[in-house]
């Protein structure tokens, strides 16, 4: 049943990543948490290793729904580089957080933020065609504020890097493809402090790297990674209002659930 519930769930997130650009972390984390739960892992590091593990998955989901972007053009590579180095200050930030808070905690923020995301899609504010991409200093600062939340909550980014970069009038397929470029040193900064902090920690089920554990991470890429290409796909087809729409409920429905536990 672990398995069934694995592979779907890496299924959801593969065509998440491709069709919103998120790496997937807004449904792998509290399902991983479920499926923890119920297999009698310690309460003390469940949110942890369901973080951890998440951000492991995403490096996979990021690189495979990235390709399909990639072969249509849609990456805007040069806004990659200039935010990439306050993406990996800020995991390294958001990692060492994370570390130090209780489960509970990590829950109850990152149900909070999902729902604060969601009204702000949701509204849907246009900003003024004068607005632009901040300079480097302002990309940078984007950038750590990206990749601390990001790596505190387990998500590949998309919940903050896709409304950023369409504030910044950068169209949303655009954006959306561009989010799945940043979502892989996010997960890589990530994936590799999440191992260290964890690596001596007691209560871990077997298996485990860090907070990382390999039978979860093994039976969510199988089936993320088939479906990534097809959310891409659809990503092209959907109208950007829907998209944007769908995006908000999304988010919505998966912070009230956190929220009521």
């Amino acid at each position: 049943m672990d398995l069934l519930i694995l592979l779907s769930m890496g299924a959801l997130a593969g065509l998440l990543a491709g069709l919103l650009g998120i790496g997937g972390g807004l449904v792998i984390v509290p399902v991983l948490a479920l499926v923890f739960a119920g297999q009698g892992v310690d309460e003390s590091v469940i949110m942890h290793l369901a973080i951890g593990t998440s951000l492991a998955t995403i490096v996979t989901t990021s690189l495979s729904s990235l390709r399909a972007h990639h072969r249509r053009g849609a990456v805007e590579w040069p806004v990659f580089v200039r935010i990439t180095p306050g993406i990996i200050l800020g995991g390294i930030l958001g990692s060492s957080l994370a570390a130090a808070l209780p489960s509970d905690i990590l829950r109850l923020a990152f149900a909070v933020f999902l729902l604060l995301v969601a009204i702000r899609m949701a509204l849907d504010v246009v900003p003024g065609p004068h607005r632009q991409l901040p300079g480097r200093p302002g990309m940078t600062l984007a950038g750590t504020l990206i990749g601390a939340v990001s790596t505190l909550m387990g998500i590949g980014g998309g919940t903050l890097s896709v409304p950023f970069l369409t504030w910044c009038n950068v169209g949303v397929r655009r954006a959306v493809a561009t989010s799945a470029a940043i979502g892989l040193p996010i997960a890589v900064t990530g994936t590799i402090l999440y191992m260290i902090t964890g690596w001596s920690q007691v209560g871990l089920p077997a298996l485990s790297l860090g907070y990382i554990n390999l039978p979860a991470y093994a039976g969510i890429v199988v089936a993320s990674v088939l479906f990534a290409p097809l959310g891409a796909r659809l990503a092209h087809r959907i109208p950007e209002r829907l998209l944007k729409r769908f995006f908000a409920a999304f988010l919505a429905l998966l912070g009230l659930k956190l929220l009521l536990g």
